[in-house]
């Protein structure tokens, strides 16, 4: 690793192994390491516990505590951890390690800082999020077939709201698109229902490790 990456410290809020609960790679078994800090607010945030605290590790820490699962995917999650200037030079050191390696942002920081072999799974931040401000819409423009958009969604408002941004942006073009209900906010099944009679080219998802362990974080 060059000495300059060697010097590189992160925040983390956690590193552990599980079945990936979202996104295309659902169900595949993954190491996700979880960074400290977020400048969003979400409504329906389900990791606040990540907003703060922490332990500072320098990069080959991590690199050495993933490694030490075992597993060819990795996720870097958060919060946000984009928001870590340390963060790009992670995700490139993982890549070069031979990892799969996505990551999950809120759409609100630059993806273009992210190395091309990562798979960035950015939101789109729907209205009931409290947050749709902060989208940044020009990374819409940095994606491609390999990364995905998810759109959390409240109500009927915010699945209209994203059959707008689907057809002003062409976002099925340019990626997969995935729309999510948020827990305790729209019934799964009323969702499923209107992208089947819309006919959406969307993948609708549900987080598979909270089916899996009930009011479980991504564990």
């Amino acid at each position: 690793m060059p000495a300059g990456q060697a010097a590189l410290t992160l925040r983390v809020s956690e590193i552990f192994a599980s079945l990936q609960g979202e996104s295309t790679r659902a169900g595949l078994p993954t190491v996700f390491v979880r960074l400290t800090g977020c400048p969003l607010r979400c409504v329906w945030c389900d990791t606040g516990y990540a907003f703060r605290g922490g332990e500072i590790l320098d990069l080959q820490a991590v690199l050495d505590d993933v490694a030490a699962h075992a597993l060819h995917y990795v996720c870097v999650t958060g919060g946000e951890p984009l928001a870590q200037a340390a963060c790009p030079a992670l995700l490139t050191a993982l890549c070069d390690a031979g990892y799969a390696v996505s990551l999950e942002t809120s759409g609100a920081l630059d993806i273009g800082v992210v190395d091309s072999r990562v798979s960035r799974v950015v939101d789109l931040k729907a209205p009931g999020s409290g947050e749709a401000e902060r989208n940044r819409l020009e990374n819409i423009a940095l994606l491609d077939a390999h990364d995905e958009i998810k759109i959390v969604l409240a109500s009927e408002a915010d699945y209209e709201w994203a059959l707008q941004q689907i057809s002003i942006h062409g976002l099925p073009d340019r990626c997969p698109v995935l729309l999510s209900p948020a827990a305790g906010l729209l019934d799964p099944a009323q969702l499923a229902g209107w992208i089947v009679r819309d006919r959406l080219p969307v993948r609708f998802q549900l987080q598979l490790h909270k089916v899996l362990w009930k009011g479980a974080r991504k564990r």
